[in-house]
């Protein structure tokens, strides 16, 4: 199963507004993906109230994994998301 770790670059780490943008991509993408952070157990990156729970904070380390064809693109896509300071961004709405 590919993987991919990131640090969490929003300055607030992985909370509501990073989270939803964060999730609304992940709905997006065609294979299922799952994220998990701080030793608990993965959660579908699909599901606000899953990524909400791992507490992520800016600086956390955090693991993707997906399984299917388009997997490496997913995990690609998410990844750099994550790296990226959700929080200094416009609101994509």
């Amino acid at each position: 199963m590919p993987e991919r770790t990131v640090v969490i670059a929003s300055a607030q780490g992985l909370h509501a507004r990073p989270a939803k943008i964060f999730v609304q991509e992940a709905v997006r993408q065609p294979v299922p993906v799952l994220i998990s952070a701080g030793g608990k157990a993965p959660v579908p990156a699909a599901s606000i109230l899953g990524v909400l729970a791992l507490g992520a904070k800016r600086g956390a380390e955090v693991t993707l994994s997906a399984e299917g064809e388009l997997a490496e693109r997913a995990l690609d896509e998410l990844a750099g998301l994550l790296a990226r300071d959700l929080d200094a961004e416009p609101d994509p709405a």
